[in-house]
């Protein structure tokens, strides 16, 4: 097979391309710039195109397959040439899905916890050495690429993500995975520049219900009230489970699994929550309660995800990705209930589209109330970049509601107020799906006045 991938840069578009290599499969790839990691990675297997830009004189009648990426656009030269020469065009998760067909589908869908819960279901698997492939968004201990796509396994997992699949392909990825077994972990809405209303957001959720095949089953979360009610109105003639948080205990910051008395790497709501799914999904798979138990001890928690930087005295410092209100409320929850004993203070970055929009802004209303020092950044030239009228402090405070949280546009002064702190018996919680201005979050966490 010769496939061309369009905007071969991206996060997952990079890794399918390695994984159709590993495949077997004569991999080319355009793309006007690639950032690190793909580029070394994509060099690493020869599949680095040789000059940045579109050519379309790569889209040739030998080909079998073109993949688009999101980041191309619809006018793009090499996109016009394939469709000229009439070679099928996929979005990527069409091309999962297309190599994957005869294969058990398993598609973790939601607003939140998704990356967690695949990477918890990952993480048991290798495990126990099963054969299974895979998509995940983040780079996960153990785990060479993000992508793996094979003939021999008899399952995959897949994490679906509810943005659109391809400029040309306006339906939101995990509709066209058709899974076999399906989670929605909750849902919150998101993505406003292609879903302007939460009721069209929510619409997308009822739709992947729709999708799933004949005789499926679908796991969710029944403490989201939204979810339940979309759930217990669906027809779609499936068996539907719902989950909550399992029996624990915390003891010294430590959280326990029951009845066993496990020790966790992880804690919080949100991922006990996750596990609930990770553990009926692995149950429906063959894997046991007991032996799911027992590998998900030594998970450590799915990249970026509440990652420990620093522990020294009594102040822990964590990064976590995070922009959405609903996982920025259940990540504040988490580090506060854990470490009750100690003071808090959360730092959220806002930079995506959706957390910009001024309406979209009162969805943080309470979300940062158990912190006990609540910080808001928003680079100055992220509003500047997205042609938005920046917002005051006031603003944000009015949004937010409230008057304690402290507002910064720049990473600089952001950086020496978080210096001048004095963190003993505090945790510091900094969140965000950017890079915080370029501050080094390691070096920071490492020289905190504790």
């Amino acid at each position: 097979m010769r496939i061309h991938f369009i905007a071969i840069g991206g996060s997952a578009m990079h890794n399918l391309a390695i994984a159709l290599h590993k495949k077997g499969f004569v991999v080319s790839g355009s793309d006007d710039l690639i950032f690190e990691p793909s580029a070394s990675r994509l060099s690493r297997y020869g599949i680095l195109p040789k000059t940045m830009g579109w050519h379309e004189e790569s889209i040739t009648t030998d080909l079998d397959a073109v993949i688009l990426g999101m980041h191309a656009l619809i006018d793009n030269p090499e996109l016009l040439r394939a469709q000229e020469l009439g070679i099928k065009v996929y979005s990527y998760p069409e091309y999962i899905y297309e190599q994957t067909k005869d294969k058990l589908r398993v598609v973790i869908g939601g607003s939140h916890g998704k990356t967690t819960i695949t990477s918890m279901i990952l993480h048991v698997l290798n495990y126990y050495k099963k054969d299974f492939d895979y998509l995940v968004g983040a780079q996960l201990e153990g785990f060479d690429t993000m992508v793996k796509v094979t003939d021999s396994a008899p399952l995959i997992i897949i994490e679906g993500d509810e943005y659109l699949a391809s400029p040309i392909d306006r339906r939101p990825k995990f509709h066209l995975y058709k899974a076999n077994i399906a989670v929605i972990s909750g849902v919150a809405w998101d993505h406003v520049n292609v879903f302007p209303t939460f009721e069209n957001y929510l619409h997308q959720f009822e739709l992947f219900i729709d999708t799933i095949e004949p005789g499926g089953k679908l796991f969710y979360c029944e403490t989201d009230k939204e979810l339940h009610t979309l759930v217990r109105n669906s027809r779609k003639q499936i068996v539907k489970t719902g989950y909550q948080i399992p029996a624990h205990h915390v003891n010294n910051g430590i959280t326990y699994l029951l009845p066993e008395n496990l020790p966790l790497k992880i804690f919080g709501d949100h991922n006990l929550m996750n596990l609930s799914a990770a553990k009926l999904v692995c149950q429906e798979i063959g894997i046991s309660e007991i032996d799911f138990n027992q590998a998900i001890t030594s998970f450590k928690g799915a990249s970026k995800r509440l990652e420990l930087l620093n522990a020294e005295n009594n102040t822990n410092v964590y990064k976590d990705f995070a922009h959405s209100p609903s996982k920025l409320r259940a990540t504040i929850e988490a580090v506060k209930s854990q470490f009750e004993e100690r003071k808090l203070v959360a730092c959220i970055e806002l930079h995506t589209f959706s957390s910009l929009n001024k309406n979209f802004l009162l969805q943080y209303e309470d979300t940062m109330i158990r912190a006990d020092n609540p910080i808001v950044y928003i680079d100055i030239k992220t509003f500047q970049q997205k042609k938005i009228k920046p917002f005051t402090e006031i603003d944000v405070q009015t949004a937010f509601n409230s008057d304690k949280l402290t507002f910064f546009d720049n990473a600089s002064t952001l950086e020496q107020y978080l210096r001048e702190l004095n963190f003993n018996q505090t945790n510091l919680l900094l969140m965000s799906s950017g890079n915080f201005g370029g501050i080094d979050l390691v070096k920071l966490a490492r020289e905190l006045n504790t």
